[in-house]
């Protein structure tokens, strides 16, 4: 069976909110993903993003707010994680990853049962990692934090994760999931979509991109940044013999201006992954 798995950073309702939450949503309807990882959503008292976002698109959702029991600082400007899937998923965990170095970050880590029709049991996992550059030990225990949540609710199937981890394919935290470098004298293995069928750099986060140029002049303060920040991993053989995932496609979507209009700061990430039972 073919999914279709999308990341994006829809930068919560900065510059004009209403307009690109159009725009994302038009697209989602054109590409029609079976799963979803959205990161920086907005929900306030008088605004829910994430039903604006799927809004006729036939996807259920879930906001990390319909879960968390506290509402972390900076929630209502930066947003939060949440999940879409074409068919109806079960929450399992919800992982609040502000740990020291990091307790400014609002965003938490979704981790949701989906029931793939014909296949059994999936579980997805929607990430954000902490965003300051000099901030890889945090990313790096936030990845540790990840294979264990990974470990607590896996499925037969391929866990997939996705999201925006704020760090290029060479950092720690990055070569960690891929099997690349140990961390705390641990490893695990997750294929990375695009390092298997993307073409080019990949990068996500770019001064090519109005939206984000005045966000990465005031952090980065070089000029021409690009880096590939946002991914979709795939569960290994070793952690599920019985099952496979053969990653077919990996394209940037959302990556160009629609009458004039930039969707996000971010470009998405789409993929193609056949998903079946192990002879």
């Amino acid at each position: 069976m073919n999914l279709r798995v999308l990341t994006l950073n829809v930068w919560n309702d900065e510059g004009n909110g209403s307009a690109r939450t159009k725009l994302i949503n038009r697209e989602i309807r054109r590409l029609k993903p079976d799963l979803v990882s959205f990161q920086e959503v907005v929900r306030k008292p008088d605004f829910g993003q994430l039903a604006h976002l799927i809004d006729g698109t036939g996807l259920h959702g879930t906001h990390q707010a319909d879960l968390q029991p506290v509402t972390p600082p900076f929630f209502d400007r930066y947003g939060g994680g949440a999940v879409a899937s074409r068919w109806p998923h079960q929450p399992l965990e919800v992982l609040d990853l502000r740990l020291a170095g990091a307790n400014d970050v609002p965003w938490a880590t979704l981790a949701v049962s989906v029931v793939i029709p014909d296949l059994g049991e999936m579980l997805f996992i929607v990430a954000t990692a902490s965003w300051r550059l000099n901030a890889e030990h945090v990313r790096e225990r936030q990845a540790l934090a990840l294979a264990d949540l990974d470990a607590r609710h896996r499925k037969t199937l391929p866990t997939i994760i996705a999201g925006d981890f704020n760090a290029a394919p060479d950092a720690a935290s990055i070569r960690f999931l891929t099997g690349r470098q140990s961390l705390d004298s641990r490893s695990v293995h997750y294929h990375d979509a695009w390092d298997i069928a993307g073409e080019g750099p990949g990068h996500t986060w770019t001064t090519a991109n109005p939206n984000a140029k005045a966000g990465i002049d005031r952090m980065v303060r070089q000029p021409k940044h690009a880096r590939r920040l946002d991914y979709v991993f795939i569960g290994g053989w070793d952690a599920h013999p019985a099952a496979s995932a053969h990653v077919k496609a990996a394209a940037l979507v959302l990556d160009s201006a629609v009458g004039g209009l930039w969707a996000s700061d971010h470009f998405g990430l789409l993929v193609d992954i056949e998903v079946g039972k192990s002879g």
